[in-house]
């Protein structure tokens, strides 16, 4: 299967075939490893397929082969369509005293289709540290604000030109544009919300906005603690709820689809319903899609099962059949699909 799978990608694409070659020679590798890495890089292949351009993919994992899948990602959405790597900190718990520090933290890594993604900022309440910050006052009533930079941090030729301020001073563009349009930036110096000295200009930000609006959450998770007793349902890869509730209020609208191609126990799909979007789940295992089916039973009753289409498991004696006959490996899916 490792070397069918090979075959199709260096058909598909060149530089991952070339990149996933490379592992078996490697000595510091698991045996295992190459094998791990081209099941996972064929998949994400055809996930990337499926998005559209307003389209995220999330990725968790442990620090075991994060690097080497940061790689592939790299490879099939294009460093530039990398947006992130979410740092969730799952658990505090840790040894007393081991020769090592505990691993508390997964993580998440975040691409898109293309540069037009949906994304919804995630907010929250200033801390006392955030608040000292705010330490300049013009006296206009207005209150204490801080400053922060305007210049853009991805690159964007559009937002590229050289600003001339209302005391005729030229500020040359920045290397990769400024934050906002020329029109932006003269409405925000002629509101006098633009802090101009000697050698900068940045924006205003004024602390009874930033008390109402909070500040935008970075990308270390800390507040999301593991699966609680309440959800788990016994699957040790199990995510509480309230992450995906998070990443999916992040990325997408209500009616998208959401898609998760190894949903487990359907954390994924269950907040996915509960948010009003539209989904996709699929497991190679009859018991995660029986655990699933069940899961969203018991939270929205049985009216669900008529709006639920399932696809692979026999619904008669003929694809009982076909299952257990003309599948490769068949017979143990037709043995576990018979048993349930």
């Amino acid at each position: 299967c490792y070397y069918v799978t090979l075959c199709e990608l260096a058909k598909l694409n060149r530089d991952l075939y070339d990149l996933l070659t490379l592992f078996p020679h490697l000595k510091s590798n698991s045996e295992s490893a190459p094998a791990y890495l081209t099941t996972m890089a064929i998949r994400i292949y055809y996930m990337h397929k499926q998005l559209k351009d307003t389209d995220s993919f999330y990725l968790h994992c442990d620090q075991t082969m994060s690097h080497y899948l940061k790689i592939v990602c790299d490879i099939i959405f294009g460093e530039k369509n990398y947006r992130n790597e979410i740092i969730w900190k799952r658990t505090s718990a840790g040894k007393p005293i081991y020769k090592n520090l505990p691993r508390n933290t997964d993580n998440i890594f975040w691409y898109t289709k293309t540069d037009t993604f949906i994304f919804h900022p995630l907010t929250e309440p200033l801390t006392q540290d955030d608040i000292v910050t705010f330490n300049l006052d013009d006296n206009d009533g207005r209150g204490k604000y801080n400053t922060q930079p305007i210049i853009n941090p991805g690159d964007r030729p559009n937002l590229k030109y050289n600003y001339v301020d209302k005391q005729g001073r030229i500020w040359k563009q920045p290397t990769n544009g400024w934050r906002f349009n020329e029109e932006r930036m003269r409405k925000l110096e002629s509101e006098n919300r633009l802090f101009i000295s000697k050698n900068t200009i940045r924006e205003k930000y004024y602390l009874n906005d930033r008390m109402n609006k909070g500040k935008q959450m970075s990308n270390i998770w800390t507040d999301i603690p593991i699966t609680p007793k309440s959800e788990a349902l016994g699957y040790p890869t199990q995510k509480p709820e309230a992450l995906m509730e998070r990443i999916i209020s992040m990325a997408s609208n209500a009616g998208d689809v959401v898609a998760d191609f190894f949903c487990g126990c359907g954390t994924t799909i269950a907040v996915a319903q509960k948010l009003n979007r539209q989904w996709v789940g699929a497991d190679i295992s009859h018991l995660a899609i029986r655990l699933i089916k069940k899961r969203l039973v018991e939270t929205y009753g049985r009216g669900i099962e008529h709006e639920l289409k399932l696809h692979g498991m026999p619904k008669d004696i003929a694809s009982a059949r076909e299952l257990a006959q003309n599948v490769e490996g068949g017979r143990i899916g037709f043995q576990d699909w018979a048993i349930e």
